[in-house]
């Protein structure tokens, strides 16, 4: 199923959607915690040698993020040394341990629905092996797409892993909806069996995209630039032969070539400021709110005045708003370019956060602010979300791609874990304040998107080198 060019499309994204698996199991693994983390509350508060405070389950509850910034520093060791293909296999079998460990962390040593300081100690190495994966995932799998994917259409396949990642969280949020409502017949029923197996069963659920996920990627091949890198030029020219035709495939191939045999390049080699550019794009994404909003949705709208019932729909209704604006990124992303896109963006979740901030001093409650939390949201989905990611997997070049990307993603997880951990004691200051903190944040990240960041639509990844040499 070629085209006229010799292209072979179908070949392309069939990768890519097996590639967009791993950003699927990123959402999933994230947010199971979500469905899960009361009933593990209650269950670990039965324990008998300790006591279980916030403070614990505020740890256990978000111990993957320790796995997640882990994962991301060494996914440029791992990318370079076993290849993009095979860090994504060591990703899924990470995905796939983290599941079933954390479904039974006893692992047949320990009395089995028995809570301890020893099993909660098991429960959150499982956690933390899962986020190592995420951090991989997050690294690698848009590096693989930005590495596979012809110039053109680079940014719209590379913000597909971001429609993955929404749409994993999407799914984990019905599976456990699904999970608990099938327990049994009455609320108590429901509560009871919650504690005793519902929240295994929403770990163990992801055993099975994470198994499939894992077998599917010994069908993808390895990245072209990756195969040159190590000397596998035939290799490589036979895979941008299938994806681009035969004319397109050899030029590409020389243009890799002069790029990668120039020189074995170290980190700094292009100066500081691209380093500081994948940086800040990381900690910008996070820094303007995102996650808080993602996480304590359901809180935040009851504080805005939704019942417990109503908070979860509307939470709902953010999701679908989530997946709707990702779509507009992945149809715009490559035509509109990335620079407009982060800057509008910016300035629609700059509007969201202080139309927040002044409902909340004004203590004024009702559909106002849901539209505006929708409006925040849809912002960063149509650009933040994807575009960051795309950026990441392309401004660096060829030669120190996997060690600047590693830096740049390790950094978004130290960023999302100081901003998350941070919004329930600054919004015990003021919730008002907070959100105002974000605006400020969402006006910055503009300005430094306008000032420092380069467009790179329809530039192919070799011209990344000369694009940072000309700074």
């Amino acid at each position: 199923m070629g085209n006229t060019n010799g292209q072979n499309r179908a070949y392309l994204f069939s990768i890519v959607l097996i590639a967009v698996i791993g950003g699927l199991l990123f959402g999933y693994d994230t947010a199971v915690i979500s469905g899960a983390e009361q009933a593990l509350d209650t269950f670990f508060k039965g324990a008998a040698d300790f006591t279980y405070t916030k403070l614990i389950h505020g740890f256990t509850a978000s111990s993957a993020l320790l796995g997640c910034i882990m994962g991301g520093a060494i996914s440029g060791m791992l990318a370079s040394s076993l290849g993009r293909k095979k860090s994504l296999l060591v990703a899924g079998i990470l995905f796939f341990v983290s599941a079933v460990g954390s479904w039974r962390p006893e692992s047949g040593i320990l009395p089995y629905g028995e809570p301890s300081l020893q099993l909660l100690i098991a429960f959150n190495i499982y956690r933390i092996i899962g986020g190592i994966g995420v951090g991989l995932a997050s690294a690698i799998c848009p590096m693989y797409i930005a590495e596979i994917s012809p110039a053109s259409i680079r940014g719209t396949l590379v913000s597909c892993n971001q429609f993955a990642i929404i749409f994993g969280m999407l799914v984990v949020y019905f599976v456990n909806y699904l999970i608990r409502n099938n327990l049994a017949d009455t609320t108590q029923g429901i509560q009871a069996a919650m504690v005793e197996i519902g929240w295994r069963r929403m770990f163990l659920s992801e055993a099975f995209p994470a198994g499939a996920f894992f077998l599917l990627v010994f069908l993808v091949p390895e990245t072209p630039r990756y195969l040159v890198m190590k000397g596998k030029s035939d290799s490589a020219l036979k895979i941008l032969t299938r994806i681009n035709g035969k004319d397109e495939g050899a030029r590409i191939l020389d243009e890799i070539r002069d790029n990668i045999v120039e020189k074995k390049e170290r980190l700094l080699s292009y100066g500081i400021g691209v380093i500081i550019t994948g940086v800040l794009l990381s900690f910008f994404q996070q820094a303007i709110g995102i996650n808080v909003v993602l996480y304590y949705a359901p809180r935040i709208f009851e504080g805005l005045g939704a019942s417990g019932d109503a908070s979860m729909m509307q939470t709902v209704v953010m999701g679908i708003v989530n997946i709707i604006f990702t779509l507009v990124a992945i149809f715009t992303v490559d035509k509109c370019g990335r620079k407009p896109l982060l800057i509008i963006g910016s300035t629609g979740m700059m509007i969201g956060m202080l139309a927040l901030s002044a409902f909340s001093f004004s203590d004024t409650i009702g559909i106002g602010a849901l539209i505006f939390i929708i409006i925040y949201t849809a912002s960063f989905m149509m650009s933040w979300g994807p575009i960051c990611w795309v950026l990441i997997s392309e401004i660096f070049p060829n030669t120190i791609r996997s060690q600047a990307v590693a830096i740049a993603v390790a950094m978004q997880w130290v960023a999302n874990f100081l901003v998350s951990s941070t919004f329930p004691s600054l919004s015990a200051w003021s919730v008002g304040g907070t959100y105002m903190i974000y605006a400020a944040m969402s006006l910055l990240s503009a300005i430094f998107v306008w000032r420092s960041v380069p467009e790179t639509k329809g530039k192919t990844l070799e011209d990344m080198s000369e694009l940072w040499k000309k700074k």
